[in-house]
């Protein structure tokens, strides 16, 4: 997972002492993937995907889960099933990250509820794709809310991290909707929430 991610992102890797964690990491701090290992194996749909820019689909270790030219995009796997979406250009730069990817039983008000959070604007389509565009700090061009018909079952193999710089951060969170999974402890020096619907997500309190 380690290699592939790094070749297909364009990444470079960070070993951090554990054979459990490493963090995968570009020019801008924001570019950073956490590939961790966990227990469990993958049961259902990833409800969190990355869309990529590529100039092939055939990437070492991925393999195609759509047929090629059923959308503008292929619908691939990662060397451990996860999905994610590639983007064929005529060239790619060095940072190939394109979009975060969030199914979502209402798209429309999961895409509002972050856009308070991060920042920027919300462009809708008929297809029921909702998109954060212009959110500043972010390592993607977009924040993509895609309507689906299932819940979220189980907890999410992809997350996001983010950061703020004031004391009331994790109240305010909760005030606009989200709860809190797990506290900072002897373990973690984060915050685990989750959004309105269920999404988990991390929050590292700077100021």
């Amino acid at each position: 997972m380690v290699t592939f991610w790094s070749a297909t992102i364009g990444l470079g890797v960070v070993r951090t002492g554990s054979p459990d964690i490493v963090k995968l990491s570009g020019v801008e701090p924001t570019q950073t993937i956490w590939v961790n290992r966990v227990p469990e194996f993958k049961a259902v749909k990833n409800r969190v995907h990355l869309d990529v820019h590529v100039t092939t689909t055939e990437l070492p270790g991925a393999k195609p889960v759509s047929a090629q030219g059923d959308f503008g995009w292929r619908v691939m796997a990662d060397p451990d099933g996860g999905e994610f979406c590639a983007f064929v250009r005529p060239e790619v730069g060095p940072y190939r990250m394109y979009e975060l990817v969030v199914d979502a039983l209402d798209a429309k008000t999961l895409a509002g509820w972050w856009a308070q959070v991060l920042g920027g604007t919300i462009e809708g389509s008929e297809e029921g794709w909702h998109a954060i565009e212009g959110a500043a700090g972010v390592p993607f061009e977009s924040m993509v809310f895609a309507q689906v018909p299932e819940a979220k079952t189980g907890k999410n193999r992809v997350h996001w991290d983010i950061e703020v710089d004031f004391v009331d951060a994790i109240a305010e969170l909760e005030s606009l909707g989200a709860r809190v999974l797990r506290r900072p402890d002897s373990d973690i020096e984060w915050t685990v929430m989750a959004d309105p619907e269920g999404n988990e997500f991390c929050v590292f309190v700077t100021a």
